[in-house]
């Protein structure tokens, strides 16, 4: 074991530079906070014009009241109801912490937070206009709502998609340097390499084994080992620091460490050892001098999962309808060489059975049969057999596949209770057979018309990613979630990229 003093030095005297590191610390919590600023504004405009657009749109421009208030024996005029309206629902996002500095950007979890606060507000709303028999009118309501909920969110991501495009020119990011084992620290990097939409540019590691010339990852050198690790972590000019986990480091060693980073203004962030568990299945246990962490299991039973399949039949039927004449126009299309207009495919759905899949035809009639002779050319990621440039594919086909409209005889699926509009990829059975015990927790659910592989590269996935997207799904489902996905669904299949 590494003494405790041989890690972290003998005290802050030993920190030097630390006003350059004070002062990049500094930075990233102006930028935090003006990206905060800019949130709170929005969402300000956001909540007044969605209460102004319900007052005009249910009474127009003409006086109106808020008749009730059996206990106050009063009326309230609709224009001050609105303003006190406005100012609790942004007082709601603001406990919410739907603004929190080290949340926003990145993750679902700020677009819960603001779901639950208005969702509760306009709940207790009720509530007390059932209390004190406030008449409040339902058109207003119906009106603010779910206008000022999708604005909420349409605002959020709009600035999500701002500050991801800051990031490509290397502002508004966290300069990170990885602190664990070679192996963990490896873990951890690439899953921060994946997710560029974070943030964090990894300046390098500090490893265990020390100076060596291998680097952790391609861009990630090892800066040094333990034995110099808090000179090296301050020489770096790094304002975060990812802890991975290391038997050769002792709490007392990590506790002192964290001290001295404190004393400098960088940030601590501890890599749990767990993997593929999303931020809501984990809560803190609040525990004297022991942190724990509790994981809820997944879901896949109970009033959860029968919202989920009562939420695939309302869509599917929504859509169906709304995309029926959709539906006719691309059946004329794909029958113009004389075949058939569905494909019809073996798949192997939720609890392994199997099911028909549907699908616009987009390959020529005898495409099975010239299978064989194209095995060799496979550009796939070893499992699945892809080609860019499939001969078999018809003119029709391809505009189909690149916007994924083959896929949409899939609805039918989902209605009859084969598949789910957001889940894992539907397997071959010839997949099936490559699976290993890990794998097989992808039939626990159905599979999706759309899911994380979808909106995460679609074709251009190795094979590894798509197990790992495949099992993250099936580990976190959620229906905000699925909603998210299938909103950044409809954004990759109006681009078109990454599909063939």
């Amino acid at each position: 074991m590494v003494a405790p003093s041989t890690v972290v030095g003998t005290g802050t005297g030993e920190l030097s530079g630390k006003v350059d590191f004070v002062a990049t610390a500094h930075n990233v919590a102006l930028w935090r906070q003006a990206y905060v600023r800019r949130l709170a504004v929005t969402d300000m405009f956001i909540v007044f014009a969605a209460v102004a657009f319900a007052q005009v749109g249910r009474f127009g421009f003409g006086d109106s009241r808020v008749a009730g208030f059996s206990v106050l024996d009063a009326e309230v005029e609709y224009s001050i109801f609105s303003v006190a309206l406005a100012l609790v629902w942004l007082l709601a996002l603001r406990l919410s912490g739907s603004r929190n500095a080290k949340l926003v950007g990145g993750g679902t979890l700020e677009y819960k937070r603001v779901a639950d606060a208005t969702i509760r507000l306009f709940g207790v709303l009720a509530i007390l206009a059932f209390g004190f028999q406030l008449q409040i009118a339902r058109g207003y309501v119906l009106i603010a709502f779910p206008i000022g909920l999708g604005m909420l969110f349409f605002g959020r991501w709009r600035w999500r998609r701002w500050l991801q495009r800051q990031r490509a020119f290397g502002r508004f990011t966290h300069h990170a340097v990885l602190l664990g084992e070679r192996e963990k620290s490896r873990h951890v990097g690439a899953s921060i390499l994946r997710e560029p939409g974070l943030g964090v540019e990894l300046l390098g590691a500090v490893t265990e084994f020390g100076g060596t010339d291998r680097d952790l990852l391609p861009g990630v050198p090892v800066l040094a080992g333990f034995e110099n690790a808090l000179e090296v972590l301050l020489a770096s000019g790094a304002d975060t620091v990812v802890y991975s986990g290391s038997d050769r480091l002792s709490p007392e060693a990590l506790q002192e460490l964290g001290w001295e980073l404190e004393a400098a203004k960088i940030e601590l962030l501890v890599a749990p050892a767990l993997t593929g568990i999303a931020g809501p299945r984990l809560h803190s246990i609040p525990t004297p001098g022991l942190p724990l962490i509790q994981v809820d299991y997944p879901t896949f039973e109970g009033t959860k999962y029968v919202a989920k399949r009562t939420f695939d039949i309302v869509g599917s039927v929504i859509a169906l309808v709304v995309l029926s004449p959709i539906f006719a126009a691309l059946a004329l299309l794909v029958r113009q060489d004389g075949g058939r207009a569905l494909f019809r495919q073996q798949r192997i759905g939720a609890d392994g059975r199997r099911f028909e899949m549907l699908k616009f035809r987009t390959m020529v009639v005898d495409a099975e049969d010239r299978l064989p002779g194209l095995l060799d050319q496979s550009d796939g990621n070893g499992v699945l057999f892809k080609m860019k440039n499939d001969p078999r594919v018809t003119p029709v086909g391809r505009a189909l596949r690149r916007h994924s409209l083959d896929e949409l005889p899939q609805l039918i699926n989902v209605l009859r209770g084969n598949m789910s509009l957001v889940g894992p990829r539907p397997p071959l059975n010839t997949e099936v057979e490559h699976y290993d015990s890990r794998m097989q927790r992808r039939f626990l659910v159905r599979p999706g018309i759309t899911g994380l592989w979808q909106v995460n590269g679609r074709s251009n996935l190795s094979w590894d990613d798509s197990v790992r997207l495949d099992l993250f799904y099936v580990e976190n489902w959620s229906l905000t979630g699925d909603l998210i996905i299938l909103w950044r669904t409809l954004r990759v299949v109006f681009n078109g990229a990454g599909a063939y």
